[in-house]
């Protein structure tokens, strides 16, 4: 990309290669890429959330490429170095419906010559775009491992709208409001691309806070889809009604000494997110909460009654709300929504950020379950 410095700021670890794929549904899509010294390599394709980069995936890929694979890691659309797509607030949101991501990572698929991958990897909103390609195309993802964010299934028909739950959070004393519906406000993204404490603050704070590093971060069941069961997470989920998500995190932010010990994300990797929102800013992953209101939810619906008939897994960080967040949903997808489940791992030492905070844990568990699937 011209002008832009070279990706991930020197921190990339040598072995993974970062380019361009260009046609790729109406995308020019950066991908990273190891193990493609080797052809005819199965695949594995790793898609990452918000607000996430392929750069994400940096210390689980060599390790999947030295157990035998071609491992790529594309930046999706309305992220990083990938172009095409509209990053206005009113521009074309049918682009970031599910069902268009998926056509995105098909595509991109197909103009690697790749028939079908040995497996999907979605982290958080990465994991849905896993979910429904495994449900939607499981001829081209031959198993699905999601981090994070649990798949309960399509939405049924006529299901309630999330609408009513978050007009209740404001009811409450003092009021809230679900970080999704925040998400999907025009200000959202100045919020966080022009935070007062600075783009990298923001960041710092905003992983901090989700992670286990943070000491509040003791997740549970909560008992339903009520305003007064929400309001037990913490505020990164369900905020203030009256304060910004950079103003959220500033309230939890790291001491300089907890930032110096932080070794799953130290200030240089940290900085690779930041430059790369500062010159993108957040709209584009912001779409994709948008994209998931509305209309968007009886579109999903057609599929209602589907599942994911290939192996599956779920993985997670002991200490992410994520679990949890969506009452049922992790029931859900170890019971129905899943053929051929194969297991739940909660990761120690690990909050939302799985792969990165616990990398070694996740490898393992994602090599045992490569070999069983």
């Amino acid at each position: 990309m011209t002008g832009a410095p070279p990706y991930g700021l020197g921190t990339l670890p040598p072995g993974i290669r970062a380019r361009v794929v260009e046609r790729v549904n109406g995308l020019a899509m950066h991908v990273l890429e190891a193990g493609f010294e080797t052809a005819g390599r199965p695949v594995l394709l790793l898609l990452h959330g918000f607000p996430e980069l392929a750069y994400s995936w940096r210390k689980l890929m060599l390790p999947l490429a030295a157990a035998g694979y071609h491992v790529v890691a594309p930046d999706q659309r309305g992220y990083g170095r990938t172009t095409g797509w509209d990053p206005g607030y009113d521009g074309d949101l049918d682009a970031f419906a599910q069902p268009n991501l998926v056509e995105d990572v098909a595509a991109l698929l197909a103009a690697l010559g790749h028939g079908a991958v040995a497996a999907v990897i979605g982290h958080d909103f990465g994991a849905s775009v896993a979910a429904w390609g495994a449900l939607l195309r499981p001829e081209l993802f031959g198993a699905a491992v999601l981090m994070s964010a649990p798949f309960g299934g399509p939405p049924a028909r006529g299901a309630p709208s999330r609408e009513t739950l978050f007009e209740a959070l404001g009811t409450l004393d003092p009021p809230r409001k679900h970080y999704q519906d925040y998400y999907a406000t025009r200000a959202a993204d100045a919020d966080m691309r022009h935070a007062p404490q600075g783009i990298h603050a923001f960041l710092r704070g905003y992983f901090h806070y989700k992670s286990a590093d943070w000491p509040g971060n003791r997740p549970f069941r909560l008992a339903g889809d009520t305003a007064s069961e929400f309001a037990k997470m913490p505020t990164y989920y369900v905020m203030r009604r009256d304060q910004t998500m950079a103003e959220t995190v500033a309230a939890e932010m790291p001491s300089a000494a907890e930032i110096a010990a932080c070794r799953w994300l130290p200030d240089a990797e940290l900085a690779v997110y930041a430059a790369e929102f500062a010159r993108t800013g957040f709209q584009g992953g912001l779409q994709w909460y948008r994209a998931r209101q509305g209309k968007y939810v009886a579109q999903l619906a057609r599929f209602a009654g589907r599942t994911i008939d290939v192996p599956a897994c779920f993985i997670a960080g002991r200490s992410d709300w994520g679990v949890h967040q969506t009452p049922g949903a992790l029931e859900r997808m170890e019971t129905t929504a899943c053929t051929r489940w194969r297991g739940t791992h909660l990761v120690d030492g690990a909050g939302h950020w799985v792969q990165q905070e616990q990398p070694e844990a996740v490898i393992r568990l994602l090599l045992a379950f490569l070999r069983d699937a």
